[in-house]
Formats: C-alpha cells, structure tokens, sequence
C-alpha cells in the first residue's frame, strides 16, 4: 500500500513545487501527491515549466499519484458544450503524462452554475448518464496515449450517484484506463453513516476491479434540523478505515490511499491513522519514506 496526501500546503502553481516542499511530504509519511494546479491552464502551461515540476518531483522521491481533471462538464446536453469539456479533459491527460502522473481525478461534473459537485436534477437523469459515457469513450485513446489513468469520482450529487451508477457507466465505456477513484465518504447515507463497514464491503464487492485509487476521508452528520453529512479529516467522523485498508489491500498493494479533507494542522493525526491501521492489519507500506 502506498500513501499519499492531498490539499493542505500544496500549491495551486507548479512553478511553487519546491524540493523542501517535497521533503515535508515525505517527512509527514507520504510517498506521493494528488495536485490540483488551479493556476496551470492545461490548454497552455509551458513545457519547460511541466518538466521542471517533473524533475524536482522525481528528484525528491515524490510520485506524483494524482493531478485534477479541471471540473469540466462532461454530462452537458449541449454537443458544443460537452465536446468543448472534453477538449479540457483530454489536454488534462495530455498534462498529466508529461509529469508523470498516474492518474488524473475527476468527477462528470453538473449543471449547476454554482460548482461540479453540486446537485441539480439533469444530473441523474438517463441523457446525463449518455452523455457521461460518450465523453468518457471519447477520452480514452487520451488516456492511453498518456499512460494515465482517467480515474472518476462519484457523489451523491452528480450522476455517478452510488457505486452502482459508477459500475453501469465504466462497464460501458470498457477501458482499462478509465477507473474509480474510490472515495466512500461521498457515497455513504445518513441511515448507513453509524456503520459503515458493510457499506465498504458492498461497495468494493461491486465496483471491485474497477478500482485504481482511494481518497481517505471521513464523513459525520451535524446537528442540524435538516440532513448535512459532512465529509473531511480521517479520524473525524465514521468511515471504518480498517474496511477501507483492508479491501484496498487486497485489489492491489501498489495502489495508493490519498488523504483528502484535512487541513495542514489535521495532517499529522490523519497521516498516524493510516500508518497505525496499517501496522494493525499487518499491511506493509511501500515507498514509505519516514514513517509517521
């Protein structure tokens, strides 16, 4: 099993990717990174700069797990649209591949103007799950082209709703580089969150060999006179991340478990949970660096 981290002191630009910055990843118990580059177009950002980001990376022992496939709107009715999202995603392929990248995350994005991850009622119907797949396919040759996993990620609010949407859609596009990004805190139901363990199990049992990479994230409800779950540091909430180790294990001791939702303060404890779980199931964790 390999760790990675997420977030926190990682910067939006590239060109801030520093070799100290790749010391303090390392120091923390990770191996590896899942960068968003917010600042780095990728229609446009220079080579030069993309293999310089490479070079430190590889310099320092960083594997680079994860780069984002920019929010694109991959379900859009319109064909203008949805081909335009789909330019984005294949030069966030291109991206990736020339930093050597393992995957790229993403989720289908949605019709609300607000954000991708927010919900509206195109999202879960039949022609945004179309939609989805046609994209998809579209962005494979891209995806092999680059040696990159164009991994999804699902939520309750988007149109890869459960794992069982997740399923139906990469059964159909039918590419061994279009995976999951396996991320169960967006998935777990206020009637399931006290007892996530079997909710792990059934969604691995499903998705199964689908899965290329995990984010490590925890997810409670709050006290509020309505329903909100929120998701943020492991540790702080009820993913069962014994279940989580476990079954990631077992489809494939390279893949990573990416930490997501802590901030720089809460790094620490979340890196120690999953080294402590680690040692506690007998999981040996590759390319550690400094054990947390």
């Amino acid at each position: 099993m390999r760790f990675g981290m997420s977030g926190c002191f990682l910067p939006a630009d590239m060109r801030e990717i520093t070799p100290e910055l790749c010391r303090r990843v390392r120091a923390l118990g990770f191996s590896g990174i899942f960068t968003r580059f917010r600042a780095n177009d990728p229609h446009d950002t220079p080579g030069p700069v993309i293999d310089e980001t490479r070079r430190i990376l590889e310099g320092e022992g960083v594997r680079l797990f994860q780069t984002t496939g920019y929010w694109q709107n991959l379900v859009n009715p319109s064909e203008v649209e949805r081909a335009r999202a789909v330019k984005t995603l294949q030069a966030s392929l291109r991206l990736a591949g020339r930093l050597g990248s393992r995957g790229i995350d993403t989720g289908p994005g949605s019709m609300n103007p607000d954000g991708p991850w927010f919900p509206h009622p195109y999202n879960w119907t039949p022609q945004a799950t179309e939609q989805l797949i046609k994209s998809l396919k579209e962005s494979v040759s891209a995806a092999e082209d680059a040696q990159v996993f164009l991994s999804l990620e699902g939520h309750q609010l988007v149109t890869l709703s459960d794992e069982r949407v997740t399923k139906e859609v990469l059964d159909a596009v039918d590419s061994r580089w279009v995976r999951s990004d396996f991320d169960s805190a967006n998935w777990i139901r206020l009637p399931e969150v006290f007892d996530t363990a079997p909710v792990l199990d059934r969604m691995f049992d499903v998705l199964g060999p689908h899965i290329v990479s995990c984010h490590a994230k925890d997810v409670w409800p709050e006290n509020r006179l309505s329903v909100h779950l929120q998701d943020g540091c492991p540790g702080k909430g009820h993913v069962c991340f014994q279940t989580l180790l476990r079954r990631m294990e077992a489809l494939n001791p390279d893949y990573p478990v990416i930490v997501e939702g802590a901030s720089t303060e809460e790094l620490p404890a979340a890196s120690k949970l999953l080294w402590n779980t680690a040692r506690e199931l007998g999981i040996r964790v590759l390319d550690s660096g400094e054990a947390a």
